[in-house]
């Protein structure tokens, strides 16, 4: 019966186009990897490579056959270093809980980091609002968190500040406010705002209500497409807005009552006295310069 050396020395030759080749990687003669190629076709009762030709090729069942060969070394390999994670005592899921208005681009480079550190340990990224944040880690649902601040926490919840983020106030070009050349909070009370409210109807308090009427998401992308369909106006993340403003789909809106641009403090929260494991610790460091320039 064939075993994972001979499969290697299958793919390694098909990789390399030679059995000499293919021994100089392995550190073996190039008779050991000729002969177990062989006793290879003869376990499959299959020609695996044309030898009337100077170098090697694959034969039409050679190719057909590689690809499995592949996918097995492949999942060795895999549980090789699951085993090896294992040893080093990493974590076989991280369970991340983020304010959406957080999923930047950085912290997507982060995640790619991360699975080439730790490829045996699996992520799961919940995106949702602050509030619904804090419960998830106060429940034990995420072992990490990332959310604007908010006052009123559990205190067995450890918080760190990283950071803060830019919002601009928006809206449609074609939106009568956008005609505006400098709006008081008295021009906001008749015109609908689109906010952010949590799955149980918290508001965060760092961008209240200023208007009359208003509509609600849990989710800012959907904020930005209802602003820019006419809705109403919001206070969307600057790296979000901006990209609208470019293309003309959303206007910046000037507040009288607003001097600099509005930022919002963020905040990453876990469990006190909660043990971290290496791939949690190294995720919690990195996360530390989300938001850094």
């Amino acid at each position: 019966m064939y075993n994972l050396e001979q499969l290697r020395m299958f793919v390694e030759t098909a990789n390399l186009g030679s059995f000499s080749a293919c021994a100089r990687k392995l550190g073996k003669v190039q008779s050991a990897v000729s002969q177990g190629i062989a006793n290879l076709e003869i376990d499959f009762d299959r020609q695996l490579f044309d030898r009337s030709t100077r170098k090697p090729s694959l034969t039409p069942d050679g190719t057909r056959l590689l690809s499995y060969a592949q996918a097995i070394l492949l999942q060795m390999d895999e549980l090789d270093s699951a085993a090896q994670a294992m040893g080093r005592q990493e974590e076989a899921l991280i369970r991340l809980a983020v304010d959406n208005a957080l999923l930047l681009p950085n912290f997507y480079a982060v995640l790619a980091r991360f699975e080439r550190q730790f490829s045996a340990t699996d992520i799961e990224v919940v995106s949702t609002t602050s509030f619904d944040v804090l419960e998830a880690i106060e429940s034990d649902q995420a072992d990490i968190g990332l959310t604007f601040v908010e006052f009123d926490f559990n205190r067995d919840v450890e918080l760190g500040y990283i950071g803060s983020l830019n919002f601009y106030p928006v809206c449609h070009p074609q939106h009568s406010l956008a005609q505006v050349n400098e709006i008081t909070a008295g021009d906001l009370l008749p015109h609908r705002q689109v906010m952010s409210r949590s799955s149980k109807g918290s508001v965060p308090t760092q961008l209240p209500q200023l208007s009359s009427k208003a509509w609600f998401c849990n989710n800012y992308t959907a904020m930005q497409s209802l602003t820019e369909q006419g809705i109403g106006w919001a206070y969307l993340p600057a790296y979000l807005a901006e990209e609208s403003i470019q293309a003309g789909n959303l206007k910046k809106m000037k507040f009288s009552f607003d001097h600099k641009t509005w930022k919002l403090s963020i905040e990453m929260v876990r469990q006190k006295n909660k043990a971290m494991g290496p791939a949690l610790a190294w995720l919690h460091d990195e996360l530390k310069s989300l938001l850094d320039e």
